[in-house]
């Protein structure tokens, strides 16, 4: 691969903690950067305390590595947001800002904005959601992200910056724990199989969203970052799927294998979130302009969670088979 150096904006995040290590694969530790707000004590590789709320801090990290590329992958996400809808607007609406100012001014040659389901609303086809669909989303989240795509496209458009991004389903990883988002329970629910423990799910048994196993989640990123400029079609963001679920069903995946494990039900402010999302997603453009195609599905996803969370907590598991 060329020469590059990459900054990776919000690197202790769900997302970025795995995206970091796959890409120093790539391009080796020293030309990726990781920054956050804190050091990550367990991180191996080259770290900046990075505010992305600074553009003069961000200007001199960008200036000092000689980045070539941005992954800017902060923010405050759904559920946390709510409970702060102004801090969560200005905050991720200064930082994404900052991210493509710096890398216009700085001639960076990619940036990477992810975008998020979350920018659908109750206007939307709920099932196979097209790529056009109509945007309201009905969080702050949401509307930062909606706003995000439209600026990335906008910089594009008149700045020629080559951004480029995706539309997220739940991301579900064993790598990390996720930060606030509505769809946390698919990746807690596995965190509390393993352990034995009884699981109480913010959302309804029935309520089916999207979502993407970590593994997909990461090589549809690298992978759209590497597909040629004139293959990007899309300048907002990129619907991608994995596959559709319940906690019904996740519950009766994780119950072939943990036959004892417990689920209740207690829905919470987040199952009106979930309820303005799609149910399914059509990523059609995706698979046209770069090839994308996940590779997990329900089973095949529960059964290396459960297998890699036993080896994290040191317990044994009876089967996978």
């Amino acid at each position: 691969m060329n020469k590059n150096t990459i900054l990776i904006i919000g690197a202790n995040g769900q997302l970025g903690s795995v995206l970091v290590k796959e890409l120093q694969k790539l391009y080796g530790k020293e030309n990726i950067i990781a920054s956050d707000l804190n050091f990550n004590l367990s991180f191996d590789g080259v770290f900046e305390a990075l505010d992305a709320t600074d553009f003069d801090l961000m200007q001199n990290v960008v200036k000092k590595h000689a980045v070539t590329q941005i992954y800017h992958l902060a923010a405050i996400l759904s559920a946390t947001g709510e409970k702060n809808p102004l801090k969560t607007w200005e905050i991720n609406m200064k930082m994404m800002l900052n991210v493509f100012e710096v890398s216009r001014l700085n001639k960076i040659e990619k940036v990477f904005f992810p975008s998020s389901i979350a920018v659908f609303g109750d206007a939307v086809l709920r099932e196979n959601t097209p790529q056009s669909s109509f945007l309201n989303p009905a969080t702050v989240y949401g509307m930062s992200k909606a706003s995000g795509e439209n600026w990335a496209q906008y910089y594009f458009l008149k700045y020629n910056l080559d951004i480029r991004s995706l539309r997220y389903p739940g991301i579900i990883g064993h790598q990390s724990l996720p930060g606030g988002g509505t769809t946390d329970y698919a990746v807690e629910i596995y965190h509390n199989a393993v352990k034995e423990k009884e699981f109480t799910c913010f959302l309804a048994k029935d309520t089916v969203l999207p979502m993407i196993f970590m593994e997909d989640a990461i090589r549809a990123t690298i992978e759209l970052m590497e597909a040629p400029k004139e293959n990007i079609k899309t300048r907002t963001s990129y619907n991608i799927a994995g596959m559709s679920f319940s906690p019904q069903e996740i519950a009766s995946e994780i119950k072939e294998i943990y036959p004892n494990f417990k689920i209740n039900y207690n829905p919470d402010f987040r199952q009106k979130i979930a309820e303005s999302w799609p149910k399914s997603i059509d990523d059609n453009q995706a698979r046209k302009d770069w090839n994308w195609k996940p590779t997990y599905n329900l089973k095949t996803m529960t059964k290396v969670m459960l297998e890699k969370l036993a080896v994290k907590y040191g317990l044994q598991l009876t089967s996978c088979d």
